[in-house]
C-alpha cells in the first residue's frame, strides 16, 4: 500500500478525527426566534437537510434530539429536504421551502415549531417559492408556477382566508419585503443578470421601479420606520453595494450609496430589528470581510473573525444583543457562531454555536489542507484565479484535477470541500479556477461569458491547463477536468475541444447538448436561462455550436457521469446522451446514479460514495505517467 493509499484510507475511515471532519453535518440558515429564546436552523446531521428548533440561552444552542417533521401530505411525492426557513412574525409558524428528492419543483410548508400543526400553500401547483412574511404575519410571499409556464407570480397570500393576491409576473418573481403598515411591497423579477426591483403600492397599484437598470444582485428590506428601502443590489454598477432609497409619501426618491467598495462585492447584509445597525459581509477574493455598520452615524466596526475563511449568513438575535454567523472553511465544516454585542458594538470573539464544541477540541487534523490563492491571464489577457489543493509533502508537478463550478454565476471560494480533501489525500491535486462568468469579480466580469461570448469561457479552461503547466504545478501528461452543473457543461465542452490536454474526466449533472436542455428543463428555469445561454427560438444555431454532444466524436478520456433521478433542472436526458455516445463508440465510462437526488448531492451517505467513487476514478487514471487509457 503507497503512501497516498495509506493517507486516502484514513481519511474516508469510519474513525479518526480527519474522517469526522470530512463526513462532519453542515448547520447553516440561523433564523434567530420572535420570542428571543428560540432559533431555528437547517442540518444534515441526520443524514439529509432537515429544519432543527433550539433554544438560545446565554450563548448556547441544545440541539433537541430530532428534527421537525416538515413532511408533505401527498404520497407521490419522494422524501423533502427543507432549503429554506423563515419565521412568522409572531412565532407561531415556520415557513419552509421544501425540496421533494431535492429537486427544483419546490412546496412551501408552514409548520408549527412544535411540528405539531402544518399548512402547505398552493399545493396543486408545479412549484412554489418562498418569499417574506408580511410584519402583521397575516400576509406570506410566495411565488407559483403553473404546469407548462416560464413564469411565476409573485403573491402575497392571506393566511386567514387562503385568498392571494398577484404582485409581479415574470420570470424569477420573488416578493422580497413587505412594508411595516402593509401597504407597500418590493418585488424582484427579471432574467438571469438582468434582475429588476419594483415597489407596489397596494391600494393604488401604482409600481416603479426602485433603481434603473438590471442586475445581477437584487434584493431589498423596509426600514423600521417605512421611511427607506434598503436595496442590495449591483443595478447601475459594476459591484453589489447597500444604497437606501428614501420614501416621500410612499414615493420613492433617489437612491444613494449607504456602503459601496470599488473592488469588493457585497455579499451578505443583515438588519438589526431596531433599524439601527448593518451587518456587512464583504467578499474580498474569495475570503469574508465581516463589518457592522451604525445607519445614524455611519461608524463602521469590523466584526472578529469567525471559524473559517467565508460566511454565508448572518441574522441579528430579536434583542439585538447578538449576532449569528454561519460560515466554513475548507478545513471548517459549516457551522453556526454567536457574536456578542455590547452597547450595540461587537465583542473582542465569535463563540462558536451549533455543531456543540467537543470536550477535547482539537485543531484541524493534520490531514486536511489549506487552499493557495493564484492569479493568471486567459487567452485575451483577462486576469483570472483559482484556488490550488496541493496534497502535503508534494513537491514538483503533480497529477491534478481541473475542477470547474456550478452557475456560471457562483464563485469558487475557500469553503469545506469534502472531495478536494479526499483527492488531495490521494496524492492528486484540485485546482478549482473563477473562469469568466464567475461571481465575484463585478458585474462585468460576471457577463463576460453571456451567449455568443460562451467560447472563450471554454477557452479560459484551456488557458487553466497553461498555466499548471507552465507554472510547473501540473504534471501536463496528468491533468483531469470535472465539474458540477455548468461546470460540468464546460468540462465537457473542455474535452470535446482539446481533447488532447485531459486525461480524464468527471460530469457531475452538466448540459450535454443545450437545444434539449431548454426544452426539457423546468420551464421556469429555462425562461430565465435565456439572458445566459442564448434564446433557443432565435439562437438555434448558436446553441448548437455551444452542444458538446454534437463533438462527441472527438471526445477520448474515460469519463465519470453522476446524475441525480430527481434532477429537473439539468434533466436525466443529458447524461443519457452522453453515456449512449461513449458506449457506442468504445469509449471508456462508468454512470453513477442516484435514485433520491436532484441537481445536487444532500444525503450524507451519498455524499461518501460520490467522493470514493470520483476519487477511485480520477486516481485510478492518473496513477501512472506513461500512456493515455481512453
Amino acid at each position: 500500500m503507497t503512501l497516498a493509499d495509506r493517507r486516502l484510507e484514513r481519511l474516508v475511515a469510519d474513525t479518526g478525527p480527519a474522517g469526522d471532519v470530512l463526513r462532519a453535518a453542515s448547520y447553516r440558515a440561523p433564523r434567530p426566534g420572535p420570542d428571543g429564546r428560540s432559533l431555528a436552523w437547517i442540518s444534515d446531521r441526520d443524514g439529509r437537510p432537515r429544519l432543527y428548533v433550539g433554544e438560545l440561552d446565554a450563548g448556547a444552542v441544545v440541539e433537541p434530539h430530532g428534527f421537525v417533521p416538515t413532511d408533505l401530505d401527498d404520497p407521490a411525492l419522494p422524501p423533502a429536504d427543507v432549503d429554506g426557513v423563515a419565521w412568522s412574525p409572531d412565532g407561531s409558524w415556520l415557513a419552509c421551502q421544501l425540496a421533494p428528492g431535492g429537486g427544483e419543483r419546490t412546496r412551501v410548508l408552514l409548520v408549527s415549531p412544535d411540528g405539531a400543526r402544518r399548512h402547505e400553500i398552493a399545493p396543486g401547483a408545479a412549484a412554489v417559492v418562498l418569499g417574506s412574511w408580511s410584519p402583521s404575519g397575516s400576509h406570506l410571499g410566495v411565488t407559483i408556477y403553473g404546469e407548462g409556464r416560464g413564469e411565476g407570480q409573485a403573491c402575497l397570500v392571506d393566511l386567514r382566508d387562503g385568498t392571494s393576491t398577484v404582485l409581479a409576473s415574470g420570470p424569477a418573481a420573488v416578493v422580497c419585503a413587505v412594508s411595516g403598515d402593509g401597504h407597500r411591497v418590493v418585488v424582484r423579477h427579471g432574467r438571469r443578470g438582468d434582475r429588476h426591483l419594483e415597489l407596489v403600492d397596494l391600494r393604488t397599484g401604482v409600481r416603479v421601479e426602485l433603481v434603473p437598470g438590471g442586475a445581477t444582485v437584487a434584493d431589498a428590506r423596509f426600514g423600521v420606520t417605512g421611511g427607506m428601502v434598503y436595496l442590495h443590489t449591483d443595478a447601475g454598477r459594476d459591484r453589489p453595494a447597500l444604497l437606501a432609497v428614501p420614501l416621500n409619501a410612499g414615493r420613492p426618491g433617489i437612491a444613494s450609496p449607504v456602503a459601496e467598495r470599488s473592488h469588493d462585492d457585497l455579499d451578505v447584509v443583515a438588519l438589526d430589528p431596531a433599524g439601527a445597525r448593518a451587518v456587512l459581509v464583504w467578499n474580498v477574493d474569495g475570503r469574508s470581510e465581516a463589518e457592522m455598520l451604525d445607519l445614524r452615524s455611519g461608524m463602521l466596526s469590523p466584526l472578529p473573525d469567525a471559524a473559517g475563511d467565508v460566511v454565508t449568513d448572518a441574522a441579528f438575535t430579536r434583542d439585538g444583543g447578538g449576532l449569528l454567523l454561519a460560515g466554513e472553511g475548507p478545513t471548517v465544516a459549516p457551522h453556526l457562531s454567536l457574536v456578542p454585542l455590547v452597547d450595540g458594538l461587537p465583542g473582542p470573539e465569535a463563540d462558536a454555536v451549533l455543531p456543540p464544541a467537543p470536550d477535547d477540541e482539537d485543531d484541524a487534523p493534520d490531514l486536511l489542507v489549506t487552499p493557495t490563492l493564484h492569479e493568471f491571464r486567459a487567452d485575451d489577457g483577462l486576469t483570472l484565479t483559482g484556488w490550488l489543493f496541493r496534497p502535503r509533502g508534494t513537491l514538483g508537478a503533480t497529477p491534478t484535477l481541473v475542477w470547474l463550478h456550478g452557475g456560471p454565476e457562483a464563485q469558487e471560494r475557500p469553503v469545506f470541500q469534502p472531495l478536494f480533501q479526499a483527492l488531495a489525500a490521494a496524492g492528486i491535486a484540485v485546482f478549482a479556477p473563477n473562469v469568466r462568468g464567475s461571481a465575484g469579480f463585478g458585474r462585468a466580469f460576471s457577463r463576460a461569458d453571456d451567449v455568443d461570448l460562451r467560447f472563450a469561457a471554454i477557452d479560459d479552461v484551456r488557458a487553466v491547463v497553461d498555466f499548471l503547466s507552465r507554472s510547473g504545478l501540473a504534471d501536463p501528461a496528468r491533468i483531469g477536468v470535472a465539474g458540477r452543473s455548468y461546470g460540468g457543461y464546460l468540462t465537457l465542452a473542455a474535452l470535446v475541444r482539446y481533447p488532447d490536454l485531459f486525461r480524464v474526466g468527471v460530469d457531475v449533472c452538466g448540459m450535454a447538448d443545450l437545444e434539449t436542455f431548454y426544452a426539457r428543463t423546468e420551464p421556469w428555469i429555462a425562461e430565465a436561462a435565456t439572458t445566459k445561454y442564448g434564446d433557443p427560438r432565435t439562437d438555434a444555431e448558436l446553441l448548437r455550436r455551444l452542444s458538446p454532444i454534437h463533438l462527441i466524436d472527438r471526445l477520448t478520456a474515460p469519463l465519470l457521469v453522476v446524475h441525480g433521478r430527481h434532477d429537473t433542472n439539468v434533466p436525466v436526458c443529458e447524461p443519457e446522451q452522453v453515456v449512449a455516445a461513449l458506449r457506442e463508440r468504445g469509449v471508456p465510462y462508468s454512470y453513477l446514479f442516484f435514485d433520491d437526488e436532484g441537481h445536487e448531492v444532500h444525503d450524507l451517505v451519498n455524499r461518501a460514495v460520490f467522493v470514493r467513487e470520483v476519487v477511485n476514478w480520477v486516481g485510478g487514471h492518473l496513477s501512472e505517467a506513461s500512456t493515455r487509457t481512453a
